[in-house]
């Protein structure tokens, strides 16, 4: 047999765990480790993902 899976509707604090800190302006940072150019501005750029969120920002060296 499977495993009995649990089909209740995750409270609002399990939904929200996290993403409020991120929804105010205050994302955990990480800077990914590939170097990338950016042919329109023909620079090699620093991108940053956030660990929480998953938002991305790029910024030109």
């Amino acid at each position: 047999m499977g495993e009995v899976v649990a089909f209740r509707k995750p409270s609002l604090k399990e939904k929200a765990k996290g993403k409020t800190l991120c929804k105010n302006g205050f994302h955990k940072w990480e800077i990914e480790h590939q170097k990338q150019f950016d042919v329109k501005q023909g620079c090699l750029v620093t991108a940053w993902r956030c660990k929480r969120c998953g938002e991305r920002k790029v910024k030109a060296i």
